[in-house]
C-alpha cells in the first residue's frame, strides 16, 4: 500500500505528466520529486498500477472516447450482474440519508460536520464528515481551497461545522488506502437515486447521463440528472467522475476536468495492470 505521505508526490507527478507529456524521462521526473529513479517508479507503480511512461497514454485528450467503445456500462446489467458492490472503487460502510424536499430545505440545521485538509493523489482534498462518516469531499487543485470550503460548507448552510482533521484521519487513510470507510450520502430523494446509480458503474468503466437518467427511471431528465451528478457530495468514491456524453466527451466535473481526467486515466491503468 502507498504510504499516505507519498499522495502528495504522486499528485505533483500526474500534474507534471499531464503538463509536460511523452517526452519528460524518467530520470527527469524523479529528479523533480526529490527521489532515485528506482524508488519512484516503484511508488508510482504502487499507487496508478502502471510506469509513468504508460500512464502517459491515459492521459490523451481521446481516452473519454476509447472508454465510451471498450467499457460502456448498462447500469441495468450492471446491477443484474452484481456489479454495484465489490467492483465499486473502494467496498464502502454506505449510510443513505434520503430528506423529505422539506428536511433536505432546511440546509443542515442541527447537524454537526467536522472538516479537514489532507492530501491526495489529485491534490489537495477537503473531507467532511458527521459522527456517522464522511460526508463530503472536495478537490481544490483546480478551483482553490477557498472556493472548495465554500462550495461543501454551502451543501449543509445552518450546520455546525468544527475543523477537526484528527477525527476524520482514520477514515480518510482506510478510504485512499482501498479499505473500508463508513460514508454518508445526504441528499434528496432524487438525487439519491442518482447517486446510488453511479456505485453501480464499476471502477475502469464509463456510463453517461442518458444512461443513468434511465436507470432511475426518468429517461427525459437528462439535464436535472446532471445536475444531480454535479451536486454529489463525496467525489471519488461516489464516482461522478464515470459519468460521459453520448459522444465521448468528458462533460462536466465540479471540482475541474483536469482532475475528472487523472482520476479517469488513474482508474483505466489499474484495470488494465489488474
Amino acid at each position: 500500500m502507498t504510504e499516505p505521505y507519498h499522495y502528495a508526490v504522486i499528485a505533483r507527478a500526474l500534474d507534471v505528466i499531464d503538463a509536460e507529456g511523452p517526452a519528460l524521462t524518467l530520470d527527469a521526473l524523479a529528479a523533480r520529486m526529490a527521489m532515485s529513479p528506482a524508488h519512484f517508479q516503484r511508488v508510482f507503480s504502487q499507487w496508478v498500477g502502471v510506469s509513468p511512461k504508460k500512464y502517459q497514454q491515459y492521459l490523451t485528450l481521446d481516452h473519454a472516447r476509447t472508454l465510451l467503445a471498450d467499457r460502456f456500462t448498462v447500469l441495468e446489467a450492471a446491477h443484474e450482474a452484481g456489479l454495484s458492490g465489490a467492483s465499486r472503487l473502494h467496498d464502502l460502510f454506505l449510510t443513505w440519508e434520503a430528506m423529505s424536499p422539506g428536511d433536505y430545505a432546511k440546509g443542515g440545521a442541527g447537524l454537526m460536520i467536522r472538516w479537514g485538509w489532507f492530501d491526495s493523489p489529485f491534490g489537495p482534498a477537503l473531507v467532511m464528515g458527521t459522527d456517522r462518516g464522511i460526508c463530503g469531499l472536495g478537490f481544490a487543485a483546480e478551483m482553490g481551497e477557498d472556493w472548495a470550503m465554500q462550495d461543501l460548507r454551502g451543501r449543509w448552510p445552518l450546520a455546525t461545522f468544527i475543523e477537526e482533521p484528527e477525527r476524520l484521519r482514520p477514515w480518510v487513510q482506510a478510504a485512499f488506502g482501498g479499505q473500508a470507510a463508513p460514508m454518508v450520502l445526504i441528499g434528496a430523494p432524487f438525487q439519491i437515486k442518482v447517486w446510488e446509480a453511479l456505485l453501480r458503474v464499476p471502477s475502469g468503466q464509463v456510463t453517461t447521463y442518458s444512461e443513468l437518467a434511465r436507470a432511475v427511471g426518468h429517461p427525459a431528465a437528462v439535464r436535472a440528472v446532471g445536475t444531480a451528478v454535479g451536486r454529489n457530495p463525496i467525489s471519488l468514491f461516489i464516482p461522478c467522475h464515470r459519468a460521459l456524453r453520448k459522444s465521448g466527451g468528458l462533460g462536466g466535473y465540479h471540482w475541474g476536468l483536469p482532475v475528472k481526467r487523472a482520476i479517469l486515466a488513474w482508474e483505466a491503468a489499474r484495470h488494465d495492470a489488474a
